[in-house]
C-alpha cells in the first residue's frame, strides 16, 4: 500500500508542477486579459457568419481562436521583453516575471518568436488576405509597447492594437468577400473597441502616474493630469457607446442588444464612479472585473441575436 500511495504521490507532484509551469507562463503573458479581445473577435466572427447562423464550421473556429492566442502571446512577451527594465523599477510591477528572474529573457524571447511565427502559419490556413496582412497585424501589436517612450497617445496605439481582433476574425470568416454594409459594420465596432480600450487604459495609468512622470514615460494622464484625463476616459466611452449603439442598428439588432448596451452602460458608469471617488487599489476593479463584463454582456447579446434569430429585419 505504502508503494501504491508513493506512487499517486509522485503523480500528484507532476501533475502539480505541469499546473505550476502553465500557471507561470500564463501570467506572465496575463492569459486572464484575453476576455477583453477574444468576445469582440468571436462577436465579429458570428456577425460576418451569419448566414451560417453565426457559425463559419469547427475548423475555422479553432483557426481563429489559434489565431488570436498567438497574437496575443506574441505582443504580450514583446511587452514584458521591451519594459523589463522599467518594470524592475517600478513597485507596482518590480514583481513580474522577468525583472525577478522567474523567466528567463531567452525564454520570453523564444516564446514570442514562436508565437508570431505561430500566427503567420494560421493565417495561411485561414485565407490568403489573413496571410498577407498577418505580419502588419504584428508590426502593430508590438509597437504599442514602444510608444510610451515618444507619445502622449499610447492608448490610442493600444486601442488599435485591439482593434485588430474583430477586424481579423471578420476577415478569417470573409476574406476578400466584404460588402460595403460589412466594412461599415467592422469599421463601427473596431471604431467602438479603440474608444473603450482607450478609455479605460486611461484609468489603468493612473497607477503608474507618478512613476511616469519620473521617468519621462508618456501618457496623456501625465501629459493633462488625472482629473483631465479622467474627463477624456469619459467623454471616449460616452462616444463608445454610441459606436456600439450604431453598430446594432447597423446589424439590425433589436430587444437582446438593447438590454445588454443598457447593461454595458451602466458598468461603465460604476467604472467611473469608482475612478473618482475610489483610491488606486480600486482601479483593477474597474479594469479587469467590469470591463470583462462589458465584454462577455457583449459577445452573448450579439450571439443571442445572430444565433437565435431575435434581431429585427427590415423588410421581412
Amino acid at each position: 500500500m505504502s508503494s501504491d500511495f508513493k506512487v499517486q504521490s509522485s503523480r500528484f507532484k507532476v501533475q502539480g508542477s505541469s499546473f505550476g509551469f502553465l500557471g507561470k507562463w500564463g501570467a506572465f503573458v496575463k492569459f486572464s486579459h484575453t476576455v477583453f479581445a477574444l468576445p469582440f473577435a468571436l462577436a465579429a466572427m458570428a456577425v460576418a457568419a451569419r448566414d451560417q447562423h453565426g457559425w463559419p464550421g469547427w475548423r475555422k473556429f479553432g483557426l481563429i481562436l489559434a489565431a488570436m492566442v498567438c497574437a496575443r502571446t506574441a505582443a504580450m512577451a514583446f511587452n514584458r521583453i521591451v519594459d523589463r527594465k522599467f518594470d524592475a523599477l517600478n513597485p507596482r510591477t518590480a514583481k513580474r516575471h522577468l525583472p525577478t528572474g522567474q523567466i528567463s529573457l531567452f525564454s520570453a524571447i523564444v516564446l514570442c518568436t514562436l508565437s508570431a511565427a505561430g500566427l503567420i502559419v494560421v493565417s495561411y490556413f485561414l485565407n490568403s488576405l489573413c496571410f498577407y496582412l498577418s505580419p502588419l497585424a504584428l508590426v502593430v501589436i508590438c509597437f504599442y509597447s514602444l510608444t510610451k517612450r515618444f507619445t502622449d497617445y499610447t492608448h490610442v496605439f493600444l486601442g488599435l492594437s485591439l482593434a485588430l481582433a474583430p477586424i481579423g476574425a471578420w476577415l478569417a470568416v470573409k476574406g476578400t468577400d466584404l460588402s460595403p454594409l460589412d466594412i461599415l459594420q467592422m469599421l463601427v465596432l473596431a471604431a467602438a473597441v479603440v474608444l473603450w480600450l482607450f478609455g479605460f487604459d486611461l484609468i489603468y495609468s493612473l497607477q503608474d502616474y507618478e512613476f511616469d512622470r519620473a521617468h519621462g514615460l508618456h501618457s496623456l494622464a501625465v501629459a493633462w493630469g488625472p482629473k483631465n484625463a479622467l474627463r477624456a476616459s469619459f467623454l471616449a466611452h460616452l462616444i463608445m457607446c454610441g459606436f456600439l449603439l450604431l453598430f446594432g442598428l447597423l446589424c439590425r439588432f433589436w430587444i437582446a442588444y438593447i438590454v445588454g448596451w443598457f447593461i454595458i452602460v451602466v458598468c461603465l458608469l460604476l467604472e467611473h464612479w469608482i475612478a473618482r471617488h475610489r483610491s488606486l487599489n480600486w482601479i483593477n476593479v474597474a479594469f479587469f472585473r467590469l470591463n470583462a463584463v462589458v465584454s462577455t454582456v457583449f459577445l452573448i447579446v450579439v450571439l443571442a441575436e445572430v444565433v437565435f434569430g431575435g434581431g429585427f429585419r427590415l423588410g421581412r
